[in-house]
């Protein structure tokens, strides 16, 4: 009788019935409860029961333990989902992650490129089905909600998420939206616009991020201050959010950046005005993480004009995501007391409930354990690999393009392997894999490039591995050749930011030591163009650039060894030096040392789209 009594628990009402008549059920607490996201270390049975919290999150290295399995991860989210369950609403928690290129947090996860390998490729069609394979991976292990697709357009490599990006040409970073049909599932036809989507529960709640202009901030610094006109914040970095919203994503993060020193997270106009009334966008706007503690400077200054800068101005959810009591009361403070509308709480929570019954978290709050089974699944991982074989930028090929040294003879006689990354599975996923910053080693499953390499020549072919070229190996007379892999130690966000973009490690020098007496195919694993001398240029015989691959290095093997073509193409302009940063594609773009599109293949010499 309770269930047809309560329409909100009637899967076959209409989901704006269904929102309002949960609405209208709900204290204040408890629609205070729903605005807010905590970390999963501080869920407590007190949490989810005093407080009704409606959503929880984990941040990037926070694990149940280590090397927990996607099966661990559903045990610990089907508990914190039995809470909330066994409140007096029964109300579903939405449990959110940072899945920004596969379910990377996760152990054993297929980990793709990073998306500015994505943009290399070009590949609409790709990306869909990466979404599609992320979200399975995703829901396996529990959880609803991924902080992704990153929709930022870079305009500076300088920026420690430049990886995150697509791209520096709106129109590549548009085009890659299509991930989010991917992850939530295709609207059908006649979908209304700007109304959320999630098509069952092998999908996930996508989020668009970050609102807006993160890429173009001054210098490239993160959370730094995107200096322009609004005309062109629409034309630059607006217009993929038009897409994300025709698709029917359901959520929305605002930027830690400003613009022209309007923080992102205080902005009204921009939350509101604009991105809920102009572009009609129905699904809810979550804050970064500790987003709005940024507001006002000092920080911890003045907490409560925080929390009413963001609310007012359009942050529906908060990521907390830790002190959720100073945070619940001071917001019930601010509504009781006339500083925030009811009505502005009313939408917030309207928003959130929409997007909970959208994604079918009523009918299904629990985690499908039949998915368990695509977890890393040989399908995944060659979906992986082709998307690394499509991302690869070569170069260079051939110190005189009349004699090319790619594609490399697998059946060579000997073999020289050496750099930083040949044999590195952290570096060569990068930053947002296991832990929030990324790190050196074997840290999930997968396949480095030196593995690859060996499983890829002929039997009679030795391979020689050395982490740091060795005078005695350099000296070898009857090497064919040497493949010699650099690039960037991982990074997050501001720990990224770099004003000099050398190679690490000594890269430079490593690459022109060996292409002394070697000939060599230099491979650069970075999740942006670094500086590349003129006496590394001169020196090696071939370059590729690799982005950040991810777990299957099999995709490098592929195509250095000519079973596939080089068909990528560089998503951003390759500066010569530093100081001639920002520059890119149709504005201030002179004299690259490679030109936004550029890439070589087998085929043609050259190609430039």
């Amino acid at each position: 009788m309770e269930e047809l009594s309560c329409l909100y628990k009637n899967p076959s009402a209409p989901i704006e019935a269904r929102v309002r008549d949960l609405l209208s059920r709900m204290t204040l607490d408890q629609k205070i409860g729903q605005m807010t996201q905590i970390e999963r270390k501080v869920v407590t049975p007190e949490a989810i029961r005093d407080y009704a919290i409606g959503s929880v999150l984990n941040s990037g290295g926070s694990a149940p333990f280590e090397k927990a399995l996607s099966s661990d991860w559903a045990d610990m989210i089907d508990g914190f989902q039995k809470l909330a369950l066994d409140s007096e609403l029964g109300v579903p928690i939405v449990y959110g992650s940072d899945a920004v290129h596969g379910n990377n947090n996760v152990y054993g996860a297929t980990v793709f490129p990073h998306n500015v390998g994505l943009g290399a490729t070009r590949d609409a069609e790709l990306a869909l089905k990466i979404g599609t394979a992320t979200a399975l991976e995703v829901r396996a292990s529990g959880i609803h909600y991924t902080f992704a697709p990153c929709v930022a357009v870079c305009r500076d490599p300088r920026w420690g998420r430049c990886y995150e990006s697509y791209s520096e040409d709106t129109a590549i970073v548009r085009k890659m939206t299509s991930i989010i049909t991917g992850l939530q599932g295709q609207p059908p036809q006649g979908h209304p616009k700007g109304y959320p989507f999630v098509a069952g529960r092998n999908n996930v709640i996508a989020c668009a991020k970050h609102f807006v202009g993160d890429g173009g901030t001054d210098k490239g610094v993160n959370e730094g201050n995107t200096l322009l006109p609004y005309d062109e914040l629409e034309r630059i970095h607006m217009e993929p959010y038009l897409d994300c919203i025709s698709q029917g994503v359901s959520t929305v993060m605002a930027s830690y950046s400003s613009w022209n020193g309007r923080k992102l997270h205080g902005d009204r106009y921009l939350l509101t005005d604009i991105l809920k009334d102009k572009l009609g966008f129905k699904g809810f706007v979550i804050s970064d993480w500790e987003g709005i503690d940024r507001l006002i400077q000092p920080r911890d200054s003045d907490y409560r004009g925080c929390v009413s800068l963001a609310i007012n101005a359009g942050v529906d959810m908060v990521m907390v995501p830790f002190d959720y009591k100073r945070f619940v009361e001071i917001l019930k403070f601010l509504v009781v007391s006339g500083n925030i509308p009811m009505a502005r709480i009313d939408d917030a929570v309207e928003r959130i409930l929409r997007v909970k019954f959208v994604a079918g978290l009523f009918e299904h709050p629990f985690s499908d354990r039949s998915l368990l089974n695509t977890v890393g699944c040989k399908a995944h991982r060659d979906l992986a690999r082709e998307a690394v074989r499509k991302s690869l930028v070569l170069l260079k090929n051939g110190k005189n393009i009349e004699k090319p040294l790619l594609p490399l003879d697998r059946n060579a006689k000997r073999i020289f392997v050496t750099g930083s990354h040949a044999d590195d599975l952290g570096y060569q996923c990068g930053g947002w894999t296991i832990l929030w910053n990324g790190s050196s080693g074997r840290i999930t499953i997968g396949t480095t490039i030196l593995e690859a390499i060996k499983e890829a020549v002929g039997d009679n072919t030795e391979v020689i591995y050395e982490p740091k070229p060795s005078p005695e190996t350099l000296s070898q007379q009857d090497i064919s050749f040497a493949i010699v892999v650099v690039g960037e130690e991982p990074y997050a966000e501001f720990t990224g930011d770099n004003s000099n973009l050398k190679i690490p490690f000594n890269g430079t020098e490593v690459i022109c030591s060996v292409a002394d007496k070697i000939p060599t195919l230099a491979i650069i694993v970075s999740g942006r163009p670094l500086v590349l001398e003129p006496e590394l240029l001169e020196k090696t015989d071939a370059l590729v650039a690799a982005w950040l691959p991810g777990s299957e290095g099999g995709g490098i093997a592929d195509v250095i060894f000519g079973d596939f073509d080089f068909t990528g193409k560089l998503p951003v302009t390759w500066f010569k030096a530093v100081e001639h940063l920002p520059m890119h594609t149709k504005e201030n773009s002179h004299d690259p040392l490679y030109p936004f599109g550029f890439g070589l293949s087998y085929t043609k010499h050259a190609s430039i789209d």
